[in-house]
């Protein structure tokens, strides 16, 4: 089951008309955060074995230039894994202390649908897009 196709075992999806962060959607929202943890776990296996792969034994040496150049592609991808998993494990740590689909800057409720969209967000749509505006603000300087 992937990440983006996770059900409980009853069919349930979570919904605005409900109790917000309710046992049903905690639950839902946690078994989401795992299959999508275990999803690029298991990628990532497949980087390793391609990067243990000797390819000394090219003799092309534009062959060897284009292996590395692809090693070196895995290895970026293999970073920006790491902090989605540990990303993913902050959402899963807030889902435990009862923090989980609350905004960091104004505490108020994420909506169940960016929470569908995008289960590691820690802040809502508005208020990402005004932390953006900030950050674009602050980068033409």
């Amino acid at each position: 089951m992937s990440a983006t196709e996770v059900e409980n075992v009853d069919g349930y999806r979570p919904s605005a008309d409900e109790p917000f962060m309710n046992e049903n959607q905690k639950e839902y929202f946690r078994r989401k955060l795992l299959a999508w943890k275990h999803e690029i776990i298991a990628e990532s296996q497949g980087t390793l074995i391609n990067l243990q792969e000797d390819d000394n034994h090219m003799p092309d040496i534009a062959d060897r230039a284009s292996s590395e150049t692809e090693k070196a592609l895995e290895l970026r991808t293999r970073d920006r894994q790491r902090k989605l998993i540990s990303k993913i494990d902050s959402a899963l740590r807030r889902i435990e202390t009862g923090e989980y689909g609350y905004c960091e800057d104004t505490g108020e409720p994420i909506s169940i649908r960016r929470l569908d969209a995008r289960p590691i967000a820690t802040l809502t749509l508005e208020a990402q897009e005004r932390h953006e505006r900030e950050e674009k603000t602050y980068r033409d300087d």
